[in-house]
């Protein structure tokens, strides 16, 4: 059954919260941009999620001021931090928690954060998930979106509201559900109006919590998939880097909502550079030497692509076509490899060109995934002719390898949240 919803008041605005559960300790769950607390429990895998959390704690849960059963407020007088405290305060006074552990789920982190930091004596832990610590680029954190991103952001969400809206960016695991989808589009509708949706973005935009993070003092945990698509695996190793003695733990998937996507305890989470290579003008060259010549060239491409794999200990894992997809236990070899593969491609007669990023990836029985391999791709199909094109992560790890490196800039890889700067290697 359905828990009961109740209302307290904060001020002059009802706040709408649940206690579900009989746990030994008091857990508040804050959500992230919108919510709707007993919409929450028509969603099977929300359901499913909170009813996980309740079976070991006092689940508390609430709309924030302006979403789902809470009172609205006029978009021009969102609150402030220290209104969303103050409702904070006054649903653990009404449901009788005069200490609780918090779990911060994308935007709610942050709320969650600055109220450990403020109320230590009312917080006895603090769980952040899918967090940030700032929701807007800047030179020293490079991985939040950049204000033209936020701005179609907004766009979309004004114009779509309501609708099935694309998923793909937040729960890449369900674009193809059509039932979750549409019940998505039915929680986001009635957990806020299309302008509050938009207001409460604008806001979030304007959040940076980063000063407020050493100043936490109880125990905390950063929970982040390592492919989440929305918020960045760098914004949940900020925030564990600057909470002091926090812990990290980093889960493989792609899905920014915590309570969707699919288990992955058979992947095997590794450390590795990937190559990823290809032919340059392979179509119009097929064409103009015919099928046959070509298929012999390519052969004699494949064969020396993968002697050069032997050579520098590369791991083929895919060949596209025309190109490879390699993995390597070292940057410094994998960049090697990249120049020994042009090289020898000059020798056929071949343009080539190659993209390299270095990152966890996940390992399914000799098959791939993660960003680092979709980050890679990017890389390479940002090359130019007989160019090895590397990110700055790759950079950083071989300095006083011998290699040179030519600023490109900072660019937008398609998919990937943020800028990245990318390298020229020779």
């Amino acid at each position: 059954m359905q828990p009961r919803t109740r209302f307290t008041r904060s001020g002059n605005v009802h706040i709408a919260y649940q206690v579900v559960g009989e746990g030994p300790f008091d857990l508040v769950y804050v959500p992230g941009w919108v919510s709707h607390v007993e919409l929450a429990w028509e969603e099977p895998t929300l359901a499913s999620f909170l009813e996980r959390l309740a079976s070991f704690s006092r689940l508390i849960v609430f709309d924030k001021r302006g979403t789902g059963l809470s009172d609205r407020v006029p978009d021009d007088q969102l609150p402030s931090h220290e209104e969303r405290m103050d409702d904070i305060r006054a649903v653990m006074d009404a449901a009788g928690s005069e200490r609780a552990a918090f779990f911060g789920v994308s935007e709610g982190g942050g709320l969650a954060a600055l109220f450990a930091a403020t109320y230590p004596q009312r917080t006895t832990a603090l769980v952040l998930c899918g967090s940030f610590a700032k929701r807007i680029w800047s030179p020293d954190y490079p991985w939040a979106p950049t204000p033209e991103q936020r701005e179609r952001e907004y766009e979309v969400v004004e114009r779509e509201w309501g609708g099935m809206m694309d998923v793909a960016h937040y729960v890449p695991t369900m674009v193809n559900d059509e039932a979750f989808k549409e019940r998505l589009a039915t929680y986001m509708r009635r957990a806020a109006s299309p302008g509050a949706a938009v207001t409460l973005l604008r806001m979030n935009t304007r959040l940076d919590y980063r000063a407020v993070l050493p100043a936490i003092r109880v125990p905390t945990l950063v929970v982040h998939r390592l492919g989440d698509l929305d918020v960045s695996i760098e914004n949940g190793r900020y925030l564990a880097k600057h909470i002091p003695d926090a812990r990290l733990v980093e889960l493989p998937g792609n899905d920014h909502l915590p309570w969707v996507g699919k288990p992955t305890h058979d992947a095997d989470r590794v450390l590795a550079t990937v190559l990823v290579t290809d032919i340059v003008g392979s179509t119009e060259l097929a064409a103009r030497i015919g099928d046959r010549a070509f298929t012999s060239l390519l052969d004699r491409h494949h064969h020396m692509v993968r002697r050069e794999l032997s050579r520098f200990r590369g791991h083929e894992v895919n060949t596209t076509g025309d190109g490879f997809i390699a993995t390597f236990d070292g940057p410094g070899r994998a960049i090697r490899c990249a120049f020994g593969i042009r090289d020898g491609a000059r020798e056929l007669g071949l343009a080539t060109r190659a993209g390299l990023h270095t990152g966890e990836v996940e390992d399914r029985a000799g098959e791939i995934g993660g960003i680092a391999v979709n980050i890679g791709a990017r890389v390479a199909a940002m090359a130019d002719v007989n160019e090895t094109l590397v990110s700055s992560t790759v950079k950083d790890l071989v300095t006083g390898a011998g290699i040179a490196f030519a600023d490109r800039g900072a660019r937008i890889l398609k998919g990937v949240p943020g800028e990245w700067r990318l390298y020229a290697a020779s």
